[in-house]
């Protein structure tokens, strides 16, 4: 459960630097910059040149006021001006600093992030869902090379977790009734703080609106003080933790407007994300697509229990769609959403609720990945300002250091919450959510469904025990009649402290109000109603509702940063143009290998169809193109797919595999094709490995016949 943080320039092995041009970021706030020239210093020195400059320009106008002589005037002036170019030198380093461009970089992010976007949709990857009627902000279709990469990615995530794990998966409904809902606090908790346009009703989403301020302040206004860039990056870190009063305040303070009209905007309130709709014809049975897939699993928790032979700890997963009507701060001219896949309105989550012991949540691998450092940003780090730093996991545990919500960025279900971020050209994005849940959800759903979701621990020996003890007199019947379950069940489902706080009350007032779930509202019980004691006792057992640890991994967003993690640009052959390539691993690669025919020849094309069905044999994916287009466009084009292998076939009994970001080229034999790409694909060998090989089969051959020349 680490707050792993991956940077642009390391998440795969590169290419020559030689042919790459890529994206090289480095964000304030959690990284710090270099010590040879710190935002502070430079900041203050830009103070210094600022005043100067003003200075020395009051002088000069003094002078020509004055009709002082010439050569003083031209001196003064050049004075000046070296001034102002010592100033522009400030801004220029202050900016590659405060942008998280880097002094060196020939490119910036959003250029960066446009050739990407560029080649995802002339290539198919993704696209606006409807886009012949103009498209819907946060609604976005997989293209052919985006379903298969996205195939790919799951494919490996159910390895690498439930296949691993032996986790329990499932699939549930997406329709969901509003009383689970309601029961899980999603009906009224499950809400972003929205702001309207007070003119023309368009909403915003307010933290993004102050966040984006007080960015665009830090980057663009250089001439802010140090104290003023303090206060907006305190409230860059402590945003999420801002109630609709504070943030309200701060857009008043900062005079932030309408970013489209520039008209003022209303004090922030909060909208609920669900999509609401009826299950049936009658319209009846209220409902909504589900926000989330865990509501699944955990009103499924008794079927699965008892599947896993009533044993804990155990974990289900799930992979599903679920559905946010989020709040975009958008252009209204042309209805999109500025962050791509990164906020979408119907999304693939991958989520697991591991289901343990309150008692022991430990994991037996854990003491395998104790010593592993991961880029972290504790709270108490967020809070004071300071930058992420390496922890080692087994001291994230012992500490809690993980990147740890703040208290009102928490979930309302969550005792604790962290986020596994990835950095991407807009920043740091969190792509994964870890919560434990506690018992929350079981609890809720136990209470609202009155259905038991516990589990049992039996002892090897009885054991003694205190327990609580009710003792339900008549009067209880008589005040709740039909109501008397609803009651009981309720007092049973108190904790110990509950109890006796409970007991307290009644000898000390005679009453005590109490809050019924399955009714909804508060009930008076009295001191002639029911008696509370303690008593101790053998048990042979113990019953208790499980806690949860939930991580749940946002697909849309890991596959985006995916793509910006794998694509760089190299210059063509003649030199002349920047191509572009996806440096896709074989695993998650939308095809393995393109297969051609070097010219449109008969024989030639036989072969490729050849090799193409014995690809398919293999369970290869692949595609075949034998058309009369040139080789090095041929190359082009997969480069661009981020195909990891070409195979032309340029005789009828071998062929050369090309490798994609090496360019470097072996040559196979056809019926060896198959097992070669086969062992590629899968990771079971590398093409350093092949190339090793060849390298040493030729030496071999060598050596051979140099033998035989001897011999002879």
């Amino acid at each position: 459960m680490a707050c792993a943080r991956s940077s642009l320039s390391s998440p795969h092995q590169l290419p020559r630097r030689s042919h790459a041009r890529s994206l090289n970021l480095t964000l304030n706030r959690h990284i710090p910059p270099p010590m040879a020239a710190t935002e502070e210093s430079l900041r203050r020195n830009l103070a210094e040149m600022l005043s100067a400059v003003e200075s020395h320009g009051n002088s000069v106008k003094a002078l020509k006021a004055s009709n002082a002589p010439k050569t003083e005037i031209d001196a003064a002036i050049e004075a000046l001006n070296r001034l102002k170019l010592e100033k522009s030198l400030i801004e220029r380093e202050l900016q590659s600093i405060v942008s998280g461009n880097g002094a060196d970089s020939s490119v910036t992010r959003e250029a960066f992030r446009q050739a990407v976007v560029n080649t995802h949709e002339r290539r198919q990857f993704f696209i606006l869902s409807f886009n012949i009627y103009g498209g819907v902000a946060g609604l976005y279709d997989y293209g052919p090379p985006g379903c298969a990469v996205k195939s790919n990615v799951l494919s490996f995530w159910r390895q690498h977790f439930v296949l691993e794990e032996k986790m329990l998966e499932v699939d549930c409904s997406c329709v969901t009734p509003e009383v689970v809902l309601k029961a899980s606090s999603h009906v009224d908790k499950f809400t972003d703080l929205m702001v309207k346009d007070e003119k023309t009703g368009t909403c915003y989403r307010a933290d993004h609106l102050l966040k984006d301020f007080c960015k665009d302040k830090l980057e663009k206004d250089l001439s802010i003080s140090m104290e003023k860039a303090a206060e907006l990056k305190k409230v860059l870190a402590t945003l999420d933790d801002f109630s609709a009063e504070e943030l309200g305040a701060k857009i008043k303070e900062y005079g932030i407007i309408a970013p489209d009209t520039k008209n003022p905007l209303s004090d922030p309130y909060p909208f609920n994300l669900m999509f609401q709709t009826s299950i049936g014809p009658s319209g009846l049975i209220p409902g909504y697509m589900r926000p989330e897939t865990a509501q699944g699993i955990f009103v499924n928790f008794n079927y699965l229990y008892y599947y896993n032979r009533n044993k804990l700890p155990f974990a289900a997963a799930q992979i599903g769609q679920a559905f946010r009507n989020e709040v975009f701060n958008l252009s209204v001219k042309l209805n999109i959403c500025v962050h791509g896949l990164l906020r979408v309105r119907e999304s693939t989550l991958a989520e697991i609720e591991h289901f343990v012991d309150p008692e022991d949540k430990s994991h037996p691998k854990f003491s395998k990945v104790a010593n592993l450092e991961i880029l972290m940003f504790p709270r108490e780090d967020q809070m004071s300002g300071q930058y992420a730093r390496n922890i080692p996991l087994g001291e994230a545990v012992s500490k809690a250091g993980f990147n740890y919500h703040l208290a009102n960025e928490m979930a309302y279900y969550a005792a604790d919450c962290w986020d596994a971020e990835i950095e991407s050209s807009y920043g740091w994005i969190e792509c994964v959510g870890i919560a434990d849940r506690s018992a929350f959800d079981l609890k809720a759903h136990m209470d609202k469904s009155g259905v038991a979701l516990v589990a049992q621990e039996k002892f090897s020996e009885p054991r003694e025990v205190e327990v609580l003890l009710y003792a339900y007199n008549t009067q209880l019947g008589l005040a709740f009649r039909g109501n008397q379950k609803n009651v009981v069940e309720a007092l049973k489902a108190m904790n110990e402290k509950e109890a006796m706080d409970m007991k307290a009350e009644l000898e000390s007032k005679g009453e005590v109000e109490f809050y019924v779930c399955t009714l909804g509202k508060n009930v008076c019980i009295k001191k002639n109603m029911l008696s509370i004691s303690k008593e101790k006792k053998k048990v042979h057992h113990r019953v208790f509702t499980p806690s949860v640890i939930e991580p749940s991994f946002g697909i849309g967003r890991i596959i985006y940063c995916l793509y910006e993690h794998s694509f760089y640009t190299r210059p063509s052959k003649a030199g002349e143009e920047l191509l572009n390539v996806f440096r896709f691993p074989p695993l998650v690669a939308p095809f393995k290998c393109m297969v051609f025919p070097l010219v449109q020849n008969q024989k030639f094309e036989k072969v490729a169809e050849d090799i193409s069905e014995s690809l398919t044999v293999a369970g290869i994916s692949h595609q075949i193109d034998i058309t009369s287009t040139s080789i090095g466009k041929r190359y082009a084009i997969s480069d661009e797919l981020g195909v990891p292998f070409a195979i032309t076939v340029d005789t009828i009994s071998s062929v050369t595999i090309r490798e994609r970001d090496s360019k470097d080229q072996i040559r196979v034999k056809v019926h060896k094709v198959a097992s070669v790409m086969t062992a590629l694909a899968y990771g079971h060998r590398t093409w350093e490995d092949i190339l090793e090989k060849k390298k040493m089969g030729g030496y071999l051959v060598k050596l051979l016949s140099s033998l035989l020349r001897i011999c002879r």
